[in-house]
């Protein structure tokens, strides 16, 4: 035989009559609690990308900086390089013109992408 326990059924002395004004402070209350919270949460979440952020910015700096000056020990060790075979001068003049060269090429496509970039942007917010 199963017993039953008594003491799962709730006796009216547990209960606490509360109003439906008590009720909707108490809910008011709650919500304000759990927006101060989440405020907070927010908050210190803000401070810690923020602090990444900076973080993030330095180190890309300082890898930028750094390929830069690999690039320039590669157009100093390229000039050494073909010193031998072309002259100092004539190395010189080769190395300067492949990266002008290069550079030229570069904005030549930065320039067509822009141009297709505007050209599809344009049509989109005329239609």
């Amino acid at each position: 035989m199963q017993e039953t326990d008594t003491r799962l059924a709730p006796t009216g002395e547990e209960f606490t009559d509360l109003s439906l004004a008590q009720d909707l402070r108490q809910l008011a209350d709650e919500a304000r609690t759990l927006a101060q919270a989440e405020f907070a949460f927010q908050k210190s979440r803000a401070a810690f990308v923020g602090g990444e952020t900076k973080t993030i910015a330095l180190l890309l700096v300082v890898a930028l900086v750094v390929v830069f000056f690999a690039v320039m020990a590669l157009v100093v060790g390229t000039v050494i390089a073909l010193g031998p075979v072309l002259g100092p001068w004539g190395a010189m003049a080769v190395v300067t013109v492949a990266l002008l060269a290069i550079a030229v090429f570069s904005a030549l496509s930065a320039k067509a992408r822009l141009k297709r970039m505007m050209a599809i942007a344009g049509n989109g917010n005329k239609t």
